[in-house]
């Protein structure tokens, strides 16, 4: 678990840090700010997708794969996630943490670095190999990565990244405590990771839209989208065996 407690201390450090060069700056400022960082994040998103979308054959050529897994899980996802209006539940609880802090954008502020943060193959393989065999280099990594990431959207959006360390504690603690039940399964199934880290972030390039264009995606809603591929390579196995 100490990557996973490191982790939550240079989120809340990066925050905190964040907040306080939000002081003293215009609006009219930090609102190019925030669709600067829409585009990094965008670009990171997009890196991320193509990164495990595409793959060198053995003629040299490019090769598609996952294309159509990720266009299904997307699919699959925002009608799940519409269904069970997973957007309006989390913007709901972050309403009503926003009136008792006082912070405006709180809401969008924690559930967009909720998303940052837990998606991705680092938090998975990260807290694994913490919970198997306590080591932390991974999610050290990822700290680092996630210190500059909380400053940066902190600075922009408030202290609703703060508290978004608070489902990365339980994210990654609990994959870190069930370890040795997960890791035969990331081994079982290779691909599978790829297409989960795929499709987390097609999520995470809906969030830079979101930033350059303002709330248009409600990006919590394809969060079901993440369990698709895991579905789909489960689904997989069992014809295999018949």
């Amino acid at each position: 678990m100490l990557g996973t407690i490191v982790n939550v201390i240079t989120v809340i450090v990066g925050g905190l840090l964040g907040m306080l060069l939000k002081k003293g700056i215009k609006s009219e400022i930090m609102d190019n700010v925030m669709k600067a960082e829409g585009v990094a994040v965008l670009v990171i998103g997009m890196n991320g997708v193509l990164t495990n979308m595409l793959s060198v054959g053995e003629n040299g050529k490019i090769v598609e794969n996952g294309g159509l897994v990720l266009l299904i899980s997307l699919a699959l996802g925002a009608f799940i996630g519409e269904i069970l209006k997973i957007d309006d539940h989390l913007n709901g609880l972050g309403a009503w943490v926003e009136k008792r802090v006082k912070s405006d954008g709180f809401s969008k502020g924690f559930v967009s670095a909720f998303i940052i943060f837990c998606v991705g193959s680092m938090s998975i393989i990260g807290a694994v190999n913490d919970g198997l065999s306590g080591d932390s280099s991974v999610l050290f990594v990822k700290s680092t990565l996630d210190f500059i990431t909380a400053m940066v959207l902190a600075s922009a959006m408030g202290i609703g990244v703060v508290f978004a360390c608070v489902p990365l504690f339980a994210y990654q603690g609990i994959i870190s405590l069930f370890a040795s039940y997960i890791k035969p399964v990331i081994e079982e199934f290779p691909d599978m990771m790829t297409q989960f880290s795929m499709v987390g972030y097609a999520i995470i390039m809906c969030i830079g839209i979101n930033f350059i264009a303002g709330q248009k995606i409600k990006t919590a809603n394809l969060l079901p989208a993440m369990l698709i591929p895991v579905m789909y390579n489960l689904l997989n196995m069992v014809e295999n065996l018949w």
